[in-house]
């Protein structure tokens, strides 16, 4: 791709952030929905949960496949087909009878999604193969995220207010499409020149720890933590990931290749990931239902109050891109932490959604950290591999932030349906029983900040180099 003219690497660039745009604004859209569709589909909280589980899982479970198998057999071809396969999906969950029928529909989508992220990431690494003009592209893709958080709840609320809550999966369909032709004539074929051969029993474990670990977590405020179920989710669980630790080491070609995790900045972006995104996700649950059940408003309403935070996400992730391109991550790391952190400590402490001023501070502390986190996440973990793994290591990292997502989402919602107790959408009630999941919150934030700080020193740029070394010496033999 080193012919390609500037204005045909922005071009391609573009189309890959437009697959972004409508796997990241399907779940931004759909939170502000969820109190529609409850009404409507008769939904209790863990059923909303899964409406957003379902999906941000099976994503998670296939990204990494997703990735090594557009490095194998083409990365426009595995594009072009997570396009059709997304847009159809659309179609089908705006068409869903039932609850069960819609989350069955949101796993077909997810399947798609899966084959959108991580291979247009590795398009665009390579792509741009200048380490600074990938550090802007990159940029701007973070900036993506925050535009589907700003257009999001308002064309969400706007959409559920005056068509109904079916219309949000709609917006997908022009989108996918446009995508899908331009890919066609515009993005050129790419492999990796050693693509990594399939890994079927990792894969499967991989399906099971996150489904297992997601199941039991939804589940158990119903169940009860000690039933049968959720003992026997917990031990799946577990004994996936032992298998992960012991098969995976021992395969040449690996799912998850364990020498990723010997550079520290590549762990650290794995686990700041997970963190920021379980953040988001159960910073955008718990706010949708308070800001529909407990104070009343409209979609669109809520969808308005929220836009302080998509503005600073969006405002940010560009400046964060820069800074990682000029000075590196830890500058943007550290004010993600302390902001994410700040806005959790808000709700937790001095009960900020009481108060609408604190509110919206609360709002825009998260917006800023959030629109700070994305880019240093995404270049650290593609900028130390070779560019032939660029799909693998992407993948890892678009899973870290599907896994966060889901467990923010299942740990958030199980905290607050047993905080509630099968009470009403009380303001008391509902304070009393999101406090605890705003402490998680906050948790998060500050994990942001301790890992961002001992994972951007020159002991940590010295591991991502001699990993990096490790695995282009592996890839040449």
């Amino acid at each position: 791709m080193h012919d390609l003219s500037p204005r045909r690497r922005l071009l391609i660039l573009a189309i890959c952030c437009m697959s972004l745009l409508i796997v990241s604004l399907d779940n931004t859209v759909l939170n502000v929905a969820l109190p529609s569709m409850r009404r409507e589909l008769d939904a209790t909280v863990a059923g909303m949960q899964w409406t957003i589980d379902a999906y941000t899982l099976v994503l998670a479970s296939l990204l990494m496949l997703a990735g090594s198998t557009g490095d194998r057999i083409g990365r426009r071809r595995v594009f072009t087909a997570g396009l059709v396969l997304f847009t159809a999906g659309s179609l089908l969950c705006s068409l869903a009878p039932s609850l069960g029928w819609l989350i069955a529909f949101r796993m077909i989508q997810a399947v798609g999604g899966s084959m959108l992220n991580p291979v247009a990431m590795s398009i665009i690494t390579n792509t741009f193969t200048d380490p600074k003009e990938r550090a802007r592209a990159i940029g701007v893709w973070g900036g993506v995220v925050g535009i589907s958080m700003a257009a999001g709840p308002l064309i969400g609320g706007l959409l559920v207010d005056s068509v109904g809550w079916r219309s949000i999966f709609w917006v997908n369909l022009p989108v996918g499409l446009l995508a899908l032709v331009l890919t066609l004539r515009y993005v050129p074929e790419s492999r990796a020149g050693h693509p990594r051969r399939p890994d079927p029993v990792g894969q499967l474990l991989v399906m099971l720890l996150l489904g297992s670990l997601t199941y039991g977590i939804i589940e158990a405020p119903d169940a009860g933590w000690t039933s049968p179920l959720i003992l026997g989710c917990a031990a799946l669980a577990v004994a996936a990931l032992a298998g992960l630790l012991v098969y995976e080491p021992r395969r040449p070609e690996p799912l998850i290749d364990p020498r990723f995790f010997r550079s520290a900045p590549f762990s650290g972006a794995t686990v700041i990931a997970v963190s920021a995104f379980a953040a988001l996700s159960g910073f955008l649950f718990l706010n949708t239902l308070y800001l529909q059940e407990v104070r009343g408003l409209t979609a669109l309403h809520a969808g308005l109050y929220m836009l302080p935070m998509a503005a600073l996400t969006f405002l940010f992730a560009p400046v964060s891109g820069r800074l990682v391109a000029s000075r590196g991550p830890r500058l943007p790391l550290l004010v993600a932490g302390v902001t994410m952190a700040a806005s959790g400590l808000l709700f937790a402490a001095f009960d900020a959604a009481a108060s609408t001023p604190l509110l919206f501070a609360g709002y825009v502390l998260f917006g800023l950290g959030f629109g700070m986190v994305n880019a240093p996440i995404t270049n650290t973990a593609v900028s130390g591999m070779p560019r032939a793994q660029a799909g693998v290591a992407a993948a890892v990292a678009s899973t870290s932030r599907q896994t966060g997502g889901t467990l923010g989402v299942a740990v958030i919602g199980a905290v607050l349906a047993a905080g509630l107790g099968g009470h009403a959408y009380t303001a008391g009630a509902f304070a009393d029983a999101a406090r605890p999941a705003w402490w998680i919150i906050t948790a998060c934030g500050l994990a942001v900040l301790v890992v961002g700080i001992l994972t951007s020193g020159r002991w940590a740029r010295a591991t991502a180099v001699r990993t990096s070394r490790t695995l282009e010496k592996i890839a040449a033999r």
